[in-house]
């Protein structure tokens, strides 16, 4: 069997959701009932009508590529902070306790406001590391990560109106969000690496919703409700929306937060810009918040923070070494 051996399947098989009524308020609920109707089934969705400017994400990418393309040394000097702001090499990171370390970079970063501060006051979250030799890209960055986080609001927004919850019930009392943003790069991966290594393993995602913006070079593949890998191709004018670890517990497992990975076989650089969405640290993570206090949840109450601590510290190598977390 080839490696990493997936289904080319027709447009459809991931549903292509258009949020345009959504986000200008004209016509929301058949918007929120097809985001739903997604979620309970494969959590993959494709979005039309997210309202990213094209100059945005292609400034983003530009920034990225430029980051990337430069010598390990001077990629160094922004290396991943306790606060996991920067660079992660090829590497450092496996998204399964049993996996290989997957062959991708990363550089990440989060909330940040007008001044440039962000708080200190959690183990993820804390100042930005930005590089000093390209000076666009703290601007270019931030602008794809407010945009990204609307369209995060957008959506959640709309999975409430759906589940008859208050609009904001995704979205955390206040305060700035534990989301990270990040740029990921994987090379060209050739066959002979072996079928069980990736540019990312098969995996879930740890929070609550990740907004991806693929690049044209393809490489996702997504486990569809029979068990079978599909490609997720890229479609010209959307982003790729999933459900993460974090919202299916939230909803009791009525929405679905599905395995995933990267193979990079196209002989080129494969880029993707991702949001991570995720509330303030302190918002409690609890199926009995939608379906009431009698609801029989199976995982009892977390914080969001405190939840993703734990999954961080299993998924990258260098917490591992962290003396102060």
């Amino acid at each position: 069997m080839p490696y990493a051996e997936a289904r080319h399947v027709g447009i459809g098989a991931i549903p292509v959701v258009d949020i345009t009524r959504l986000r200008d308020g004209s016509d929301p609920m058949p918007v929120a009932n097809a985001l739903h109707a997604a979620n309970r089934n494969l959590g993959f969705i494709y979005i039309r009508g997210h309202g990213i400017p094209t100059t945005v994400m292609e400034d983003a990418r530009e920034s990225a590529l430029a980051f990337f393309r430069r010598p390990a040394a001077e990629k160094a000097k922004v290396t991943i902070s306790a606060k996991h702001r920067g660079w992660l090499d090829c590497g450092a990171a496996k998204m399964d306790d049993d996996a290989r370390t997957d062959l991708k970079e990363s550089f990440l970063w989060g909330y940040q406001d007008e001044a440039g501060e962000t708080p200190d006051d959690h183990p993820l979250r804390g100042t930005n590391r930005w590089p000093d030799f390209i000076a666009d890209m703290p601007p270019r960055s931030m602008s794809f990560f407010h945009h990204a986080h609307d369209v995060a609001h957008h959506l959640l927004r709309g999975f409430a109106l759906a589940l008859g919850l208050p609009r904001d019930a995704f979205l955390g009392a206040g305060g700035p969000p534990l989301s990270r943003a990040s740029y990921v790069y994987y090379p060209a991966q050739p066959d002979d690496l072996g079928a069980d290594q990736f540019g990312v393993g098969p995996h879930t995602d740890f929070g609550v919703l990740t907004v991806l913006c693929q690049d044209s070079v393809g490489g996702l593949q997504v486990r569809d409700v029979d068990g079978d890998w599909i490609h997720a191709p890229p479609i010209d004018g959307t982003l790729v929306v999933n459900v993460a670890d974090l919202l299916m517990r939230w909803t009791g497992g009525a929405y679905k937060s599905t395995p995933h990975r990267v193979v990079n076989r196209s002989g080129r650089e494969r880029l993707s810009l991702v949001l991570a969405f995720d509330p303030p640290p302190e918002t409690v993570i609890d199926a009995r918040d939608i379906y009431g206090a009698e609801y029989p949840a199976s995982d009892p109450p977390i914080t969001c923070g405190d939840y993703l601590i734990e999954r961080f510290g299993r998924a990258f190598a260098y917490r591992l070494n962290r003396a102060d977390e």
